[in-house]
């Protein structure tokens, strides 16, 4: 196994290493955006350093007594890129240990908490359908969702909220479209799926949300063993028939749907307020298809809806920045910080549609970047594009201050007004 020497752990380089650093409360409100932007006490936690241990509701959450947040581009990158020395999976138990642990039912076919080599048979299996040429296959329709939805934004406004009306049902149907989800069952689908992420609603209403997704999914997965379409399941089951199970078939679904409604549904909501926030940066979008890509990579780095991934779990002692990670220590990763970092990009608090920015962490990095993430930056560009050739002057109908944010998992405009 290879470690590289700037993390690995060597103890005759005890005075280049903090093994106390101190244990800081951050604010309950460091998590929230003040609009487009962090949390000014994320600021104020990050001038502390790139690499800090906190309490708090985290540490809490996890049952330990501090956690480590990175903060910064350059200790976020590295943390995400390396898998020998930290791992998604959590502690199922209370053993010292996560070695030769099972993952456990809820959890089996969900790539974000597997580790290689079974993440990388997994991953294998669903890489051929986030493909250019599966994209490709999927623009018209992709296409067909946006110009339905614009027009019943059309129809019902103006005013009208562009967040319900346009990017909560582009981003649940395109991943309908994508997994093969019967056209009759999508509104019924995407709702459950939402309510199940809905953070506002009680332990027990999302409870039976979850109970009757995962009967839905279960009838699905028959239904694909026995009869295969053209879509993302009948695809698995085609390919791989027994080398996949129907937990594994279950968890992935369960993942992609539960990771990228959501997430596609935050970033069109976010990046439209962005962009009516900076209306001198929309011609971009119409200026070439590089342009227009690079419009799509900005606002993703810029705005970086999935605040924080999975925690990630030292497997053994490990130094970072100057900093001794102890085997068993938690860290999270902020990709909004990190994305806002000078280290990645000057001026990295300010929208700027011109530059090029492609080492940014919005899709995250290592052997768990996001596998749908060209389908997200298509679908992206297709949807900025086709609203603003339909709504050449849209703006919002509210002050800025009054757009309210959803508490869910994903971080997301809930309702955004706007006129045109």
């Amino acid at each position: 196994m290879r470690i590289d020497s700037e993390w690995s752990f060597d103890p005759g380089m005890d005075d280049d290493i903090d093994a106390g650093a101190p244990v800081l409360q951050p604010t309950a409100n460091y998590m929230m955006r003040t609009h487009c932007d962090p949390h000014e006490d994320m600021f104020a936690l990050r001038a502390h350093g790139p690499l800090v241990r906190i309490g708090g509701d985290a540490a809490t959450q996890l049952r330990v007594d501090y956690v480590w947040q990175a903060l910064g581009y350059d200790v976020v990158r590295r943390i995400l890129g390396d898998h020998e020395n930290f791992t998604t999976r959590p502690r199922w138990s209370s053993a010292p240990s996560i070695a030769g642990e099972p993952i456990p039912p809820n959890l089996v076919g969900q790539l974000s908490v597997y580790d290689p080599p079974e993440h990388t048979r997994l991953r294998g299996m669903l890489t051929p359908e986030f493909t250019a040429r599966r994209i490709r296959r999927l623009e018209p329709a992709m296409q067909d969702l946006i110009d339905d939805r614009i027009d019943e934004l059309e129809a019902a406004g103006p005013p009208a909220d562009v967040q319900a009306l346009f990017a909560d049902p582009v981003g649940g149907g395109v991943l309908c479209e994508l997994l093969g989800i019967p056209r009759d069952d999508r509104i019924e689908f995407i709702r459950r799926v939402r309510q199940n992420v809905d953070l506002s609603r009680g332990f027990k209403a999302r409870a039976a949300d979850s109970a009757a997704f995962n009967r839905y999914l279960n009838g699905l997965i028959i239904r694909q063993r026995k009869d295969p379409d053209e879509g993302f399941i009948g695809m698995l089951v085609r390919e791989h028939g027994d080398d996949v199970t129907d937990e594994e078939l279950k968890g992935v679904l369960t993942a992609l749907i539960l990771g990228g409604v959501e997430t596609v549904a935050g970033s069109i909501g976010f990046g439209v307020l962005a962009l009516l926030d900076h209306p001198d940066q929309r011609q971009s979008l119409f200026a070439g298809r590089e342009e227009a890509d690079r419009v799509v990579g900005e606002l993703l780095r810029f705005l970086s809806p999935v605040q924080q991934p999975n925690p990630r779990l030292a497997v053994r002692d490990v130094v970072v920045d100057g900093q001794l990670i102890k085997a068993g220590d938690y860290v999270l990763c902020s990709i909004l910080m990190a994305n806002r970092d000078e280290a990645l990009t000057p001026n990295a608090n300010v929208l700027d549609v011109r530059r090029d920015c492609g080492s940014h962490v919005g899709f995250g990095h290592g052997i768990h970047y996001c596998i749908g993430a060209a389908i997200a930056r298509t679908l992206l560009r297709m949807a900025y594009q086709s609203l603003w050739r339909r709504f050449p002057g849209l703006r919002l109908a509210v002050s800025a201050e009054e757009v309210k944010f959803r508490n869910a998992f994903i971080d997301c405009p809930d309702e955004l007004p706007v006129t045109w």
